[in-house]
């Protein structure tokens, strides 16, 4: 048996679920990073997954996978740096459980990401605050949940799946008055309006 499939499955199971608490999310996206690759290695190398050992997934081969990836799926720079993320994390991984492959992982480790344009962040300017607060109708219940919801996200900036997850318990009224956000991951913070 290869040490690869053994020290995949103790990357998910031990370093991303266990040690680091990833979200599922995060744990989804590294799981099709890896479904996309062994299917990609089988492919190149003749081999069944199973069959498939750190030295197969070398640099050559994972270069060719994200040149793949951009050019037969036609994923973005964006899609293919987040795929050798997936990668570079378990390689950093299997450095410690694996060292006697340091040199393939080391040349893995090497692969650079891709620059890619970075979106402009761009904010509401005063007008657009106002007309996005008077959209709501204030006369209604559902208007006033609006308009608050609305008012709430304009002045701590919270997202929207920050916002959804709150409940009653996260919000503190009164003097000090503040939201506990449960953000990204399992991170949490507080945020204050006035």
């Amino acid at each position: 048996m290869t040490v690869l499939a053994p020290a995949l499955q103790a990357f998910f199971a031990e370093r991303l679920i266990t040690q680091r608490g990833s979200s599922p999310e995060t744990i989804a996206a590294y799981r099709d990073a890896f479904r996309l690759l062994l299917r990609f290695a089988q492919e190149r190398t003749g081999k069944q997954p199973f069959e498939l050992d750190i030295e197969d997934l070398d640099a050559p081969l994972i270069g060719a996978f994200l040149k793949h990836l951009e050019e037969d799926r036609g994923n973005s720079p964006r899609t293919r740096n987040a795929r050798l993320g997936a990668i570079h994390s378990f390689y950093r991984f299997a450095a410690l459980e694996h060292p006697e492959h340091a040199h393939t992982i080391a040349r893995v480790m090497a692969i650079p990401t891709k620059r890619h344009e970075r979106n402009t962040v761009s904010y509401l300017d005063l007008n657009e605050i106002k007309a996005l607060l008077a959209a709501p109708d204030k006369r209604t219940w559902l208007g006033r949940r609006d308009h608050a919801l609305l008012a709430l996200m304009i002045q701590t900036g919270v997202r929207v799946s920050e916002l959804t997850g709150l409940r009653i318990g996260d919000v503190y009224l009164g003097t000090g008055s503040h939201i506990r956000v449960l953000g990204k991951g399992l991170s949490s913070y507080c945020t204050s309006w006035g």
